[in-house]
């Protein structure tokens, strides 16, 4: 313990203080969220959850739309463009968000029929939602500048503090309803709200600017081309559900989405790896000191691969304790859908170089080239094989995705006279195969348990054996 103190407190960078603070950040607010899920989905009706599950699919859609999803695609490049006035720019970015929810909420009440009728939610929600996606956007804007300056310490004391907050009132609120699918939605919406209404007023009073010009015009140009690359990853999110839906029924389109929720585990823990490494490389780019890129992209890479596999091996006890033997069908899912988490991470790592020379129109086309292929191979294959074929879809449209845009990767280095091999592609293309063969045959033992938990023993001992070289392989991160 003292040796793990001292490495983090002591020797350790603020670059990986921030990793190390973010993945255990990630995975407390998402056991939080695994914890509460069995309560929830036992309080609710079908309907009820159903009607939370609705909200947050559309509230996906809407915060493309009044946000831009500006805290995401232009902040880290605006962090180092406009540095020397960086809470000017989030002012502005409020501004946008501002005047896009107006928008929308009164086209809102205007057709309230309509979007009622379309998308089955009563209009208080719809309007809910707005607020939610407003200051939830400051909230993420702020968050994406305190990553970038390496303040992790308020990052996760609002982080962790929303989610404990969030949860505590939402269960509150529903033991004490009768309409407990419209309390569920609406108490997480207050208190995510109120901390970002918090947040909101800070930055406004802060930035002193939400009418930039310039900033305004910089926001807008660079993300706007994007929607369609943001309408693309929605897609991915929620299609699969949608067509399962479609042609399985609601069934398989549960015990799907169970196991979609279970290999997206360390979703979070992979967003806050990635959200810490990105300030990393964009000054390592702008200084063009990219020599030990190769190694720590590789090295984060197999951690990330290593916590999914702990997901894979682990999964049909995961989703028993989770969701209950009706589920159980869900664990063949996870496997595949877990590799194209670890797909997706390389080309998060590929597009990092990407967006620091906002070169976007590739981008762009390569999200929604996969997107459609995605599309076209579920109504090809779901209908034949059922819900698991998704996975597998999900798996080759992400492959597909990781290529293209490490081929564009390339191009640009090219452009810009950056080395074409700040990633060891290799090192990655290999670690996949062995993530992946590993991972199939740890699906192959679901079924033969005793081999399963002796294999995974094994594994434990040899880390344990091994724990000082790999204790050494993790500081080397840091230098």
């Amino acid at each position: 313990m003292n040796i793990l103190k001292k490495m983090l407190m002591k020797d350790a960078s603020e670059e990986v203080k921030a990793s190390v603070a973010y993945t255990i950040c990630g995975i407390l607010t998402k056991c939080l969220s695994l914890i509460t899920l069995p309560i929830f989905t036992r309080i609710l009706s079908t309907d009820e959850y159903g009607l939370s599950t609705i909200y947050s699919s559309t509230a996906a859609i809407l915060i493309i739309f009044t946000s831009l999803q500006l805290p995401y695609g232009t902040l880290s490049t605006a962090m180092i463009k406009y540095k020397e006035d960086r809470n000017g720019y989030l002012s502005s970015i409020c501004a946008i968000t501002t005047v896009l929810t107006a928008i929308y909420i009164v086209i809102c009440v205007i057709f309230r029929n309509h979007f009622e009728k379309w998308l089955d939610l009563p209009l208080v929600l719809l309007v809910v939602m707005g607020i939610e996606t407003l200051f939830s956007t400051a909230n993420a804007a702020w968050m994406g500048q305190q990553r970038f300056e390496y303040q992790y310490k308020r990052v996760v004391a609002v982080t962790l503090g929303t989610s404990v907050a969030a949860v505590a009132v939402s269960l509150l609120v529903v033991c004490f309803s009768t309409e407990k699918g419209i309390a569920r939605v609406i108490s997480n919406a207050i208190v995510v709200s109120v901390v970002g209404f918090a947040i909101y007023v800070m930055i406004m009073i802060k930035g002193k600017k939400p009418f930039n010009k310039e900033y305004w015009r910089f926001a807008l140009s660079f993300n706007i081309p994007l929607i369609p690359y943001y309408l693309s990853q929605v897609i991915f999110n929620q299609s699969d559900r949608l067509m399962i839906n479609s042609y399985c029924g609601r069934g398989d389109a549960a015990i799907y989405g169970v196991a979609y929720s279970l290999a997206t585990i360390l979703t979070f823990v992979v967003t806050a790896i990635h959200s810490s490494y990105t300030p990393w490389i964009f000054e390592r780019i702008d200084k063009k000191e990219l020599t030990d890129n190769r190694r720590v992209s590789l090295i984060l890479s197999a951690g990330i691969a290593f916590m999914l596999l702990g997901v894979i091996a682990l999964a049909p006890e995961i989703i028993h304790i989770m969701a209950g033997e009706k589920y159980m069908d869900a664990i063949w899912v996870v496997p595949p859908v877990a590799m194209s988490i670890l797909l997706l991470y390389y080309a998060d790592l590929f597009d990092c170089l990407l967006f620091f020379y906002e070169a976007k129109s590739f981008l762009t086309l390569a999200a929604i080239f996969s997107a459609i292929v995605n599309v076209i191979l579920n109504a090809i294959f779901i209908p034949k094989f059922g819900f698991v074929a998704a996975a597998y879809t999900t798996l080759a449209s992400y492959l597909i995705l990781a290529v293209l845009d490490y081929v564009y990767m390339r191009v640009i280095c090219k452009k810009k006279n950056v080395d074409s091999n700040l990633y060891n592609i290799k090192g990655l293309v290999l670690l996949f195969v062995v993530f992946g063969f590993i991972g199939f045959l740890a699906m192959s033992l679901y079924n033969y348990p005793i081999i399963r938990y002796s294999i995974i023993t094994v594994v434990f001992i040899i880390m344990f054996i091994f724990r000082e070289k790999l204790m050494k392989l993790f500081k080397s991160v840091q230098k």
